[in-house]
């Protein structure tokens, strides 16, 4: 007797959901990722020019005690 083989079901591939552009969408893709990249562009510039001038205001400060 040959025994034949059984062929296994073809399983069903979940085909990637799309957005408008037609790239294939992630957890984080689409608009809330971008908006999450712009607020963390805003507040570390905001927070580099902060930095940036408490620098500049010690070495005017410090400039005046000599």
């Amino acid at each position: 007797m040959a025994e034949t083989a059984a062929t296994p079901a073809p399983t069903a591939v979940p085909t990637p959901d799309t957005n408008e552009e037609g790239a294939p969408k992630t957890i984080d893709a689409g608009k809330w990722a971008n908006r999450r990249v712009y607020h963390r562009l805003v507040i570390y510039t905001a927070g580099g020019h902060l930095f940036a001038g408490f620098i500049i205001l010690l070495f005017e400060l410090g400039s005046r005690n000599k």
